[in-house]
């Protein structure tokens, strides 16, 4: 078997942690929507409302 560079494992592992954390944070806020969703709404309201 032909060994893969490290470097291409390692993009791999970092690619797939990523995917798994966001996924993870989008359940998580899914379930406590009345927690820190409301923060974030807040400051992305606040930006918007900036910008505009």
């Amino acid at each position: 078997m032909p060994q893969m560079s490290p470097l291409w494992w390692e993009i791999l592992f970092i690619l797939f942690i990523l995917s798994f954390l966001t996924l993870n944070t989008m359940i998580y806020f899914n379930q406590k929507k009345f927690l820190k969703p409301k923060l974030i709404g807040s400051v992305v309201f606040k930006n918007m409302n900036w910008l505009w």
